[in-house]
């Protein structure tokens, strides 16, 4: 059965970036009739905090990516423990004792000589004499697997065709010094013991996914047969990457500003394909337009007011039965479907609605300098019933009698009525809100 995973490690918010990387994986499971998992990769004892996973875990929610099974990294030390012995007894996993700063020395020589800056194995070299030494010494060794040389290849659902030289590749560290697994190793046993069948993620993994192939392999002593995918990294508009450490575009933030979710999942399944961008209101329909393939390598750029464009579009498509649940939710119960069809054009995110709720319904009064339109306006308000031509017969009455017309006539009536410099048609706001109310709006502006 195809298994994805999304894999987040709970040390900031995740931003737009991540959460495509999310979705992605999401799409592509719930297209091929997988499923998919959350792996909160929290082996980083410094970094990782509780607030982040429950964030992780809220916004996902937010977004309706459902997940078929969560996992915390933090829980399976015995496995990583395991892993660890066995690529030890295979001789893939060797100790090394250099500080950080005899790192970075050896990492300038080696650049300043025109080589590239891979470590040089000087640990495989060590005498059981020298390891007491520096174990008397106080250090703590951090561990490395050794990588052999040969070609490192796949075909990548994004990329093609992949290829690396072993020989070329730096050894990686697979666990600190204060004893605990590097991602590279947690992921690697990971998704061997839980069967995933495809890693699709940024491409600012292609090399570690080189390097997981060689440790995969060494683990199971078996041909890889995980299928990879590398996402090209998505920038802001200005071609700046993304951070979630810098808060960037988070969730929570874009969230808070009233961002529809499937704002963001309409946008972000097409980013980067050759598709045109089209608003949904339910997952069904962009999960029937996935198609892995059509992502290509170039850098896609996300504007947020691309976002928002979305999202009035969005807004403008949901039919009454689909917003009265949320309207109730925000005590609105009374909202009638005439109210939502009048003011749903006019609003870029849905907590707009209670303020024209309160515009329409409420006691809030606008104050308008030109007191003589709207003195003249409130004598010529035509006697009910109204109609749909009430509003062009009221306002042909005032110009006759006032000479003005365009903005000059139109916007202090608007602002009278609303507070506002755009809206609704007044033609069809008038209806809504009756002669009473657009009388006492003209009487107290005037205040």
């Amino acid at each position: 059965m195809t298994k994805l995973r999304f894999a987040p490690s709970p040390t900031g918010y995740i931003h737009l970036g991540n959460t495509r990387t999310a979705l992605i994986n999401w799409l592509y499971a719930r297209a091929h009739g997988g499923s998919f998992i959350l792996r909160l990769d929290d082996t980083d004892r410094e970094r990782s905090q509780q607030k982040y996973a429950d964030q992780i875990e809220e916004d996902l929610t937010w977004l309706k990516l459902d997940y078929d099974e969560k996992v915390r990294q933090s829980d399976r030390m015995e496995q990583y423990a395991s892993a660890v012995e066995l690529l030890k007894s295979k001789g893939r996993l060797y100790p090394c004792y250099e500080t950080q700063e005899e790192l970075e020395l050896q990492r300038k020589v080696q650049l300043s000589s025109g080589k590239p800056p891979l470590y040089n194995r000087a640990a495989l070299d060590l005498t059981p004499l020298q390891i007491e030494k520096f174990e008397a010494e106080g250090r703590k060794p951090h561990w490395r697997f050794k990588i052999e040389k040969g070609g490192i290849n796949w075909n990548d659902l994004v990329r093609g065709e992949v290829n690396f030289q072993g020989e070329l590749l730096n050894d990686p560290i697979l666990i600190r010094e204060d004893g605990s697994p590097v991602f590279t190793l947690a992921t690697s046993v990971d998704d061997l013991e839980m069967n995933i069948t495809h890693i699709i993620r940024g491409e600012d993994h292609v090399t570690n996914t080189a390097l997981q192939i060689q440790i995969m392999e060494a683990i199971s002593g078996k041909t890889n047969i995980i299928q990879f995918g590398h996402l090209a990294l998505i920038s802001g508009s200005k071609g700046e990457g993304l951070s979630k450490r810098e808060g960037s575009l988070s969730l929570m933030q874009l969230r808070e500003d009233g961002l529809e979710p499937i704002a963001i999942n309409s946008l972000l399944a097409k980013l980067g394909t050759s598709d045109p961008i089209t608003p949904h209101t339910e997952l069904t329909g962009i999960v029937s337009e996935f198609d892995i393939h059509k992502f290509g390598r170039s850098t896609p750029k996300l504007d947020p007011e691309d976002l928002w464009q979305i999202n009035i579009k969005i807004l403008q498509m949901l039919s009454f039965d689909q917003v009265q649940p949320r309207l109730a939710a925000m005590g609105l119960k009374e909202v009638t479907p005439e109210f939502w069809v009048l003011i749903q054009k006019n609003i870029s995110s849905f907590q707009e609605t209670k303020e024209w709720w309160t515009i329409c319904y409420g006691h809030k009064a606008f104050h308008e300098d030109n007191k003589s339109l709207l003195e003249v306006a409130e004598n010529c308000l035509p006697l009910g019933p109204w109609d749909e031509g009430t509003f062009k017969r009221w306002m042909d009455d005032v110009k006759e009698k006032t000479g003005l017309k365009g903005r000059e006539l139109f916007l202090p009536i608007r602002w009278a009525l609303t507070g506002k410099e755009h809206g609704p048609e007044l033609k069809d706001l008038i209806l809504l809100l009756g002669r009473p109310k657009v009388l006492h709006q003209l009487q107290t502006a005037r205040v």
